[in-house]
């Protein structure tokens, strides 16, 4: 089979796509100008990458932006039979003619106030016979004998065959009806929305800790490393920003420190990522406490470079948890407190915090370095 190429297209990371979609989109609304205008944006990018998080993102922003209701129908086509998708068909009244039930999943709130997202999921790895189906959606917003509302964004994903994944070639006559985006993994996108979902901290700052030090020994600013490994390898867990974020949560089911769940975070991440983290959370046990840094009371720092990587995760993280509660006051203390930090990890803290809005605003009352305001150094 043909491998798919994508040097032609735009290489863009998660929170990018989402920058330029929901602008495009709001425009298009903004005009009033028919969603179906719009060619379907394809994503294409690695297992795990983020890109079915990135279409909730964008539905949140459209949300926010229009003041309608966005609602999400993520369809997994690899699961999918074309009859699924076109429905089910049963005789007429006078049992001349077949009719096709509506599947469930193209029933939409039509009303003014709703924004429909149809995300067709894993399109490259379905069936050609349900790709065929998919692909009549993405060019005429049409199944069969059911049209998609007006008030509908189509949104089309895929692996590449790059990424040994099960993919089918796409029809060049249908590559050039949608748009193309590659989906890389970004450290530092996926970092502001890491701080802002409760990822913990010990993870955010094992990442960060690996992304410098992946960047220092080969030279240039990569997002490479344990954030997102590739499937090349042929492992069965190997680490992503999914597979991450599956740890996250098994830490706050379990309740217990890294090593007592070694067995879980191994079958999420790969034994040897899992071992490697586990070290590194043994490193930032003595983490100063955070309630005292708010308090304004504690007084004493880490001086190693991996410890305050995980210190200032932890920080961001739970300032931006207490977004609604943190009093000016507190959000000055943390500020004080991470004034002593070295220069990268005092810009790193407060990136963080500037990518949350409601801190953002609190931050405008606070005293802060020069040379920081708003969403930028100045």
């Amino acid at each position: 089979m043909e491998e798919l190429r994508t040097p032609n297209i735009p290489t863009v990371s998660v929170s990018d796509c989402v920058d330029i979609l929901a602008e495009l989109y709001g425009n298009v609304l903004k005009a009033g100008m028919p969603l179906k205008s719009i060619p379907t944006p394809f994503l294409w990018g690695a297992v795990g990458v983020g890109k079915s998080q990135g279409v909730r993102q964008l539905a949140d922003r459209l949300g926010l932006a229009t003041g309608r209701r966005a609602i999400v129908t993520d369809v997994r086509l690899l699961l999918f039979n074309p009859i699924d998708l076109r429905g089910i068909p049963v005789a007429n009244n006078d049992k001349t003619l077949a009719v096709w039930l509506k599947p469930s999943i193209l029933k939409m709130d039509e009303s003014e106030d709703c924004l429909n997202i149809l995300f067709l999921d894993e399109l490259s790895a379905a069936p050609q016979s349900v790709q065929a189906a998919a692909y009549q959606i993405c060019l005429d917003r049409t199944v069969g004998e059911h049209a998609l509302p007006d008030n509908c964004i189509v949104i089309a994903a895929g692996n590449r065959t790059t990424d040994r994944s099960v993919s089918f070639k796409m029809p060049r006559a249908l590559c050039n009806r949608l748009m193309h985006f590659n989906i890389k993994s970004d450290f530092e996108a996926w970092r502001s929305w890491a701080v802002n979902h409760g990822i913990d901290g010990r993870i955010i700052g094992f990442l960060g800790f690996d992304h410098a030090r992946y960047a220092t020994e080969s030279g240039e600013d990569s997002s490479c490393g344990r954030l997102c490994q590739s499937s090349d390898s042929g492992e069965l867990a190997f680490a992503t920003p999914r597979s991450w974020e599956f740890v996250s949560n098994i830490l706050k089911a379990m309740d217990c420190d890294a090593e007592k769940a070694h067995l879980l975070i191994s079958a999420a991440v790969g034994g040897d990522v899992a071992i490697d983290f586990e070290n590194w959370c043994k490193v930032s046990e003595n983490l100063p406490s955070i309630d005292n840094i708010l308090a304004g009371v504690e007084t004493k720092y880490p001086r190693k470079h991996d410890v305050l990587y995980t210190l200032v995760a932890s920080m961001s993280s739970a300032v931006i948890s207490r977004a609604d509660k943190i009093t000016v006051a507190e959000l000055q203390n943390a500020c004080d407190y991470a004034n002593r930090f070295p220069k990268d990890f005092i810009e790193a803290f407060y990136e963080d915090l500037n990518s949350s809005e409601k801190i953002r605003l609190k931050l405008m009352k606070c005293r802060l370095p020069f040379g920081f305001f708003g969403n930028k150094k100045v």
